[in-house]
């Protein structure tokens, strides 16, 4: 197969994750005989600072072009002034726009050697595979109206709008339910139906939609309960649907059950063209150019990006396995061991790279 990406390696950590994420692509490649170009672009801080934009026309028309696109991470204290018209975030909410993808997908699930990693009990992170389905162009970071002015009494107030329309419901939990049945069936749609009227239309339109899916195990669970019980009872959840305020919120507390959100990855899809993959973290300025960060959730949405985008599931898997051999084999970086053993990015990604030849089927 011949196929082109394009890379955002971004601020921070991302380029040193990314270049892990490129190590691999370009070890499947020679393992599978594909001819896959990566092609770099910047976005976020590092266009700002170059362009004065976060996010160029010419880099959102490669990206457009390009058969996938693989992103590291965007923002850090620079570029850190909630109130700069510019920001590095800008380019990361134009690119999910632009592109369609109206789907973000984040697989959780555990290791059973990283169990010590996590602050919670063992027992509790027996059989846990979760699957998050976040809704991703609508709802608050998106709904106008969005401000900040002084009303008549001199007092400074903002706005922010959570708006939904009805198809954008319909086609994330279409998703959820399709997703799920390729899984254990079972569909949790979470909203904030007792308080929020975007809500009461996200449950309706929900429960619409999984009528027409009646193999789908469905229910309803309001967000504050879902954040309760991702700690408490993880491994009852398979597939959530959620909007895209609460699905940014609740994966990054779902992280904990891995161990680290160094390990999780994402993919951002839309109905066609290109998806979008990129670790679930951010930036790290605190560690950036230590050369420690933990590519695992990078390299692990390299393998979503050939599972969704490029259709190579054998080659996925490949890459899936060879993370798994690497944790069971005590590889670690310093986020998941404290411990002078250690091993640094670079060092990770070779015994991730090692394990690939191994595990072809």
């Amino acid at each position: 197969m011949k196929a082109r990406i394009v890379a955002l390696p971004g601020d921070g950590i991302g380029p040193e994750v990314t270049n892990a994420a490129e190590q691999v692509l370009d070890k499947v490649s020679n393992l599978f005989n594909h001819d896959i170009q990566i092609d770099e672009r910047l976005m976020g801080g590092v266009s700002i600072d170059k362009n004065g934009i976060a996010l160029t026309e010419e880099t959102l028309a490669d990206c457009l072009d390009a058969d996938a696109v693989l992103l590291g991470a965007v923002g850090g204290p620079k570029w850190d002034d909630p109130s700069a018209k510019v920001r590095p975030e800008q380019g990361l909410l134009t690119l999910r726009k632009e592109m369609g993808l109206f789907a973000n997908l984040r697989p959780v699930s555990t290791h059973q050697k990283l169990q010590d990693s996590s602050p919670l009990k063992n027992e509790l992170l027996k059989g846990v595979d979760i699957l998050v389905v976040r809704e991703l162009t609508g709802g608050i970071y998106f709904g106008e109206p969005s401000c900040r002015s002084v009303n008549q009494n001199g007092n400074l107030y903002a706005v922010d709008s959570m708006v939904y329309l009805d198809y954008e419901v319909k086609r994330i939990v279409e998703l959820a339910c399709s997703l799920a049945e390729d899984r254990q069936g079972k569909v949790t749609s979470v909203d904030k139906a007792n308080v929020l009227e975007s809500s009461r239309l996200w449950r309706q339109i929900a429960t619409e939609v999984a009528h027409d899916h009646p193999k789908i195990s469905f229910d309803h669970l309001l967000v504050d309960a879902a954040a309760m019980h991702l700690i408490t009872k993880p491994s009852n959840f398979d597939v959530l649907v959620t909007s895209n305020l609460f699905g940014d919120i609740l994966t990054d507390e779902a992280s904990v059950l891995t161990g680290s959100m160094g390990n999780l990855p994402s993919a951002s899809v839309g109905t066609n063209g290109p998806g979008l993959y990129e670790p679930i973290h951010g930036s790290a300025p605190d560690i950036s150019g230590k050369g420690i960060a933990n590519p695992i959730g990078m390299i692990l949405s390299a393998a979503l990006l050939l599972r969704y985008s490029l259709k190579l599931e054998q080659e996925a898997k490949c890459i899936e396995t060879a993370v798994n051999l690497a944790l069971h084999d005590g590889c670690r970086t310093i986020d998941l061991q404290q411990h002078e053993n250690s091993l640094s990015t670079k060092q990770m990604t070779k015994a991730i790279i090692d394990r690939m030849r191994n595990n072809i089927t």
